[in-house]
């Protein structure tokens, strides 16, 4: 591959039968295979097969009656189905949500570096702060608690985390059968006494081959873009066109210098919800069959609450009526900007806005051939927009399949994307710095192994 062209890097985002709310619904969809371990082995062996660098399961904590009768949810916990695939792949990554608002430190970390030695250096983590008081009420607590109090928790959080990798390392241990098993001068406390935990270390389990698993965080807010910046060493962003993804980077690799880091060590993956054709027909067939499938009556009320208009007489297949600008709304700002700039990008019908929140939400969505869709990546990685992009097939497995089989041939045919592994680790396939004790970053030197 030309070291002059931009590699893309890929993560699929696993999630039910696909991103697609109504992707349940097909007649051929997973839907009764959801609680099988065999499907999530199937999906990560294909991801394997594309070369993706990772597979990634997010988790909540709670559950609605409304929203499991709604579609699928949340099945299995994450590390525990990790731990599984780990055994039935051998080089794609393994990343995992850890809530900082219910994990301990410690456990995570011993979690973490447990699914890195089980799969050879492949764990990451992405940590959030969780989002809903219902979570919070499974836990023993009433709320979350305020923005400032989750994040000043996850800083916190994230500082005692990487503070443990590296206090056991792998070198440590020399199994000398004169009577030395481990050598106890390389390990060390951390003796960490701080507002939200209370952490004496060193961690119980030695370092796995990476070093320390890859930290990954998924900040949207202020506070979360500076978690980011001083923590993460790879980003999942939503970003609706490349101009937000392009101002979002840039913003977060602001942040990250200000905060003392090479701003360009992270590698920012924004969402992409992706329908692909051999012709462009092709894909936009795919897409209408799924949007065909969504509860018309329960996606106009969803969206008249986001919009604060009442929705229920608009004609499905004529333009979104015309909607007040942001600086007229009184609403909940985010969401309502967020389908303001998708109206504006994608110039939708009432169903087609409706199939576009309903897949992905605010994330990027593209409809076309591989080559269109290649043309559009390239445009992405070439400006700064993104280092590459966390996969959110709109269904599975076939959303996947037609990305591995069509896409990315594509991408290796212009030389944006590997041909063959590069590394055994995930830390390495992503092109990240090796770590060092305590969790701070260096440059590997050039040509070393990863």
């Amino acid at each position: 591959m030309s070291a002059s062209r931009k590699q893309a890097r890929f993560n699929l985002f696993i999630y039910g039968a696909g991103h697609h709310q109504a992707a349940w619904r097909a007649p051929d969809s997973p839907a009764e295979r959801l609680g099988e371990t065999g499907y999530y082995v199937e999906l990560a062996q294909l991801a394997e097969r594309g070369l993706l660098d990772a597979v990634f399961l997010a988790d909540g904590q709670a559950v609605s009656p409304e929203a499991a009768a709604a579609g699928p949810t949340w099945f299995f916990e994450p590390f525990t189905l990790l731990s599984a695939l780990s055994q039935h792949t051998s080089r794609i990554g393994l990343v995992c949500t850890v809530s900082s608002s219910f994990y301990t430190p410690f456990h995570a970390a011993r979690m973490l570096a447990s699914l890195d030695r089980l799969s050879g250096g492949r764990a990451g983590a992405n940590v959030v702060t969780s989002m809903w008081d219902t979570e919070a009420q499974n836990h023993g607590r009433e709320t979350l608690g305020d923005h400032a109090y989750r994040y000043g928790r996850a800083d916190e959080f994230i500082t005692v985390l990487r503070g443990l990798f590296g206090s056991y390392p792998s070198a440590a241990v020399r199994a000398d059968r004169a009577g030395v098993f481990t050598d106890p001068r390389q390990l060390s406390a951390i003796d960490h006494e701080g507002k939200h935990f209370g952490v004496r270390g060193p961690l119980n389990i030695p370092d796995g081959p990476q070093g320390s698993p890859v930290l990954f965080q998924a900040g949207a807010s202020a506070q979360g873009r500076e978690l980011a910046a001083a923590h993460a060493e790879a980003i999942y962003a939503v970003a609706a066109d490349r101009q937000m993804a392009l101002d979002y980077a840039q913003d977060v690799r602001s942040r990250a210098a200000a905060a003392g880091r090479d701003p360009q060590a992270l590698a920012i993956m924004p969402g992409l919800v992706a329908y692909v054709g051999r012709t462009l027909e092709e894909a936009k067939d795919k897409q209408r069959r799924l949007n065909d499938l969504l509860p018309v009556e329960q996606a106009l009320a969803q969206l008249a609450i986001f919009v604060q208009q009442d929705t229920s007489a608009w004609e499905l297949d004529a333009p979104v009526p015309e909607l007040p600008s942001a600086a007229d709304f009184t609403g909940p700002a985010g969401r309502y900007a967020t389908i303001l700039r998708l109206i504006e990008i994608h110039q939708p019908t009432v169903r087609e806005l409706l199939g576009l929140l309903a897949a992905g939400g605010g994330h990027c969505t593209l409809v076309g051939t591989p080559e269109m869709i290649a043309d559009e990546i390239e445009l992405w990685l070439d400006t700064g927009a993104a280092d590459g992009f966390n996969l959110m097939p709109p269904s599975l497995p076939d959303g996947l399949a037609d990305f591995v089989e069509l896409v990315i041939p594509e991408l290796q045919r212009r030389g944006r994307f590997r041909t063959a592994y590069e590394h055994r680790t995930l830390r390495g396939n992503l092109g990240l710095p090796a770590p060092v004790a305590g969790g701070r970053a260096r440059r590997p030197a050039l040509g070393a192994a990863s």
